[in-house]
């Protein structure tokens, strides 16, 4: 999987859903259900950018399997944190609320695995 395209693209789309919601939601969904948007649109851009660092370190490390195993989980973590979140919000299928920690945890997985990468791999 190629982090810095999928790390664009998701930059791309987040930036793109947050207006959308700013612009197009205001006053249609409850401000709660925006809040829950906002809160997709967030946490896929900060990922986002994760899966760009995640690409400019295998430029380095191009055979590193604990980044190729962080890109996956950021971006599984990207899809069911998220995306059941923007669901949740333009649905208000609430069972869907049920998806969204297991994408927290991909997130979390993601980021330990960049830590022990840090910690056992990375050479200054």
């Amino acid at each position: 999987m190629n982090g810095l395209f999928v790390g664009a693209i998701s930059g791309m789309t987040a930036v793109a859903l947050s207006a959308f919601g700013a612009h197009a939601l205001e006053g249609v969904i409850s401000e709660r259900l925006m809040n829950v948007f906002q809160t997709a649109a967030d946490y896929q851009f900060y990922h986002s950018l994760a899966l760009l660092l995640v690409a400019l370190l295998g430029v380095n490390y191009p055979s590193s399997k604990k980044l190729k195993w962080s890109t996956g989980l950021f971006t599984v973590g990207i899809v069911l944190f998220s995306g059941s979140l923007y669901l949740l919000s333009l649905s208000g299928i609430r069972w869907l609320g049920m998806v969204t920690p297991i994408g927290g945890i991909a997130f979390i997985l993601g980021w330990l695995t960049l830590a022990i990468f840090a910690a056992k791999d990375y050479q200054r």
